[in-house]
């Protein structure tokens, strides 16, 4: 998400850095440039309007007028106003009310409700330890029903069932009581979507919101149609309490258009990102770190957050202390780290929170994706355990038979093997308290910024 912003904003902002001070013409060239950058990845031409001017008065006002550093002034400002225009403080869910509370899911078809029901259910048992109950009002789609009670299954939520025949605002009547005898700390309504606003839908949900009275009215919306996800949004602002959105599929969006123009529009706050299709893939809307993701800073701590919740700490401690004791580093800890990081949503992931991730050529971010890394699994699995723990014994005829077993070439075993090497010698200097020594020698290889 915001790839291509971030390469645009980060590449204006170098311009500036090399000249002496900020000046009425260095700001508004940097900001023409800043201008098409937001118009280019979608962002609603008010907002762009409302965002340049805030910088500019900023830019022009005397807090940077003496400034010997007129990029670093100016990232500061663009940064800020960032957060104003996505929302100063992350708002995240208000459940302060009697059991159970309720949460109304809305937005158009296909625009990710039932998956995004799914997500939110685990995000709350999980994160926030609570018990959940989900139940579908959705009596028009086919399968719509039994779609969220597979989800409901893969999140560990209890599911109310519904049925074709009955009425959606009976339905959640329903499901209200069945939690509330259930003791159920949440219950989550997923509802109907259409294919395009319509008077006849939002009756519909205006109904299901008089019986449910749900404390949250989430608004799901599609990132990728860029303003239009504005624009529906505030529609259903218009028909609806909302009290936030939950902005899906960012993980396909390189643009963001979405995200810098929803708050503007509709005044409701992020509150969830949808960042892939497995079912733990919803984060948490912090205005302040997606700043700093635009601007190629990168988000530690939502790295770290991810590190704490999806990285097994038994196991991480095991290679640890083995790597204490001198024992060797083998392919199967090699695999172990692979899981773990696909856990934390892969290697993209990841790369969009590193600092100075964004400032990489783009010959390099292109050779590192996801399915290099599930070659490198399916390659490991192939192994018997013997070679897992001496590859060096893996030779000419093992090294056909792991390739033919894992659908890849001979060339990309050796390729793995190679990498392993290199990844033994670097544990092996973090061995007796080379870990410094090892990070002052990577640090002149770093990208700026890392």
């Amino acid at each position: 998400m915001f790839d291509s912003l971030t390469e645009r904003l980060n590449k204006t902002l170098k311009d500036l850095r090399g000249q002496g001070r900020l000046t009425e013409d260095n700001i508004r060239d940097t900001l023409r440039e800043v201008r098409m950058a937001l118009l280019e990845a979608d962002v609603a031409l008010p907002v762009v309007k409302d965002f340049i001017e805030h910088v500019r008065s900023r830019a022009l006002g005397e807090e940077v007028s003496t400034s010997l550093t007129p990029g670093q002034a100016l990232i500061k400002i663009v940064r800020e106003e960032l957060v104003r225009l996505m929302g100063d403080d992350g708002e995240g869910l208000n459940l302060n009310t009697r059991p159970p509370a309720v949460i109304l899911m809305a937005g158009l078809q296909g625009s990710g409700k039932t998956t995004s029901t799914g997500k939110l259910a685990r995000w709350l048992q999980e994160r926030e330890k609570k018990s959940v109950m989900v139940v579908s009002t959705d009596i028009y789609r086919p399968a719509a029903i039994d779609q969220l009670e597979t989800v409901a299954e893969k999140a560990g939520a209890a599911f109310h069932p519904s049925s074709s025949d009955q009425d959606p605002a009976d339905i959640a009547a329903g499901a209200l009581q069945a939690a509330r005898t259930g003791h159920k700390d949440v219950l989550i309504i997923d509802t109907a979507g259409r294919l395009h606003v319509d008077e006849g839908m939002m009756d519909e949900v205006r109904r299901l919101h008089e019986v449910a009275e749900p404390v949250e009215t989430l608004f799901v919306v599609d990132s990728m149609t860029g303003q239009d996800a504005a624009n529906t949004a505030r529609a259903f602002a218009d028909a609806l309490p909302l009290t936030g959105v939950v902005l899906t599929k960012t993980d396909g969006d390189a643009r963001g258009g979405a995200a810098l123009s929803v708050r503007h529009t509709t005044g409701r706050p992020i509150k969830f990102l949808g960042t892939g299709e497995k079912d733990d893939a919803l984060e948490p809307f912090h205005p302040d770190r997606i700043a700093q993701r635009i601007l190629g800073m990168g988000d530690m701590l939502s790295l770290i957050e991810e590190a704490e919740n999806k990285v097994d700490q038994q196991k991480a401690e095991k290679v640890a202390r083995k790597l204490k004791k001198g024992k060797g580093f083998d392919l199967a800890d090699f695999r172990e780290q692979l899981q773990q990081m696909q856990s934390m949503g892969g290697v993209n992931s990841l790369m969009d929170k590193l600092p100075g991730a964004g400032q990489l050529p783009d010959h390099v971010k292109g050779q590192v994706d996801d399915s290099q890394f599930r070659r490198m699994e399916a390659i490991i699995n192939s192994m018997t355990p013997g070679e897992r723990q001496r590859p060096d014994i893996i030779k000419g005829s093992r090294k056909r038979r792991i390739a033919a077993g894992s659908g890849t070439q001979v060339q990309d075993v050796n390729r793995l093997l190679k990498q392993f090497q290199q990844m033994q010698k670097m544990m092996k200097k973090m061995k007796g308290g080379g870990m410094q020594k090892l990070m002052k020698q990577m640090q002149g290889q770093m990208p700026p910024g890392m």
